[in-house]
């Protein structure tokens, strides 16, 4: 994987951007972040990403991008919208950020992005076996990676536990709502992890949002058979999976 790329995440507060090397995963640009419109609407979530794009110095015109979003994509569709406006729902996301951006962009789940991002980069890069990435923030997002391989669309973050959608109480959102000690979360966050062990038997568990970097507050409390190590790139594997996307195809990852 080599040259250049823009990666931009659009998350349920906040939508970020940079420019992206392709063969290190670093940033070569500064990383922008733009509040996402209260309510999440369509109109100001296009209008907030062309200006995050107008925000990047030494952009080359022809420079691939890739786009990743809170939502199930298929063919460029949204077919849910999680912690955005339900005006998403059944869109064609795609095309309207092309013609809002005036160029070809690739298109992908938020959390796909992050996991392509660490099979490329980070953690579950040469994992022999199945890496699962799970990403902790105004939701929870999940992506599934066998050697590298992503499964696109996996929404485990939405299984029911004890009744409830389990990102509704174990996402870092709901830590803060409700000013949960990172023990008390840990007890949530491990009934959701021993349910991902019971149906997946994976092999790794990754990790990221920005609350990854307090990993060493609450991963240590989980009790778990499989081995749990926070994202190598935290809260920018979003920006990194995003661009490294707009060049790869998902499935596979070469």
């Amino acid at each position: 994987m080599s040259g250049t790329a823009v990666g931009i995440d659009i998350g349920g507060t906040g939508i970020k951007g940079a420019i992206v090397d392709l063969a290190t995963g670093s940033l070569l640009s500064d990383r922008i972040k733009i509040p996402t419109p209260k309510g999440g609407k369509p109109d100001g979530i296009l209008a907030t990403t062309v200006e995050l794009m107008n925000q990047l110095q030494d952009l080359e015109p022809d420079a691939p991008v890739g786009v990743c979003f809170p939502a199930v994509v298929k063919h460029g569709v949204t077919l849910s919208a999680a912690n955005i406006s339900k005006k998403w729902i059944g869109l064609h996301a795609e095309d309207l950020f092309e013609q809002a951006l005036g160029r070809d962009i690739t298109f992908a789940n938020d959390a796909d992005a992050a996991g392509y991002a660490e099979a490329s980069f980070g953690a579950a890069r040469g994992v022999d076996g199945v890496a699962l990435m799970t990403t902790l923030g105004t939701g929870i997002g999940t992506a599934i990676l066998h050697r590298g391989v992503l499964v696109p669309n996996a929404e485990f973050g939405h299984l029911e536990i004890d009744g409830y959608d389990i990102e509704t109480r174990a996402s870092n959102a709901a830590r803060e709502r409700e000013g949960l000690s990172w023990s008390e979360w840990a007890e949530r966050l491990q009934k959701f992890y021993t349910a991902l062990e019971r149906y997946l038997s994976p092999d790794l568990f990754i990790v990221g949002g920005g609350v990854s970097k307090q990993h060493a507050e609450f991963l240590p409390l989980l009790k778990l058979s499989t081995p749990i190590v926070p994202a190598v790139h935290r809260n920018n594997a979003g920006i990194l999976g995003a661009a490294a996307l707009a060049v790869h195809t998902i499935p596979p990852l070469s």
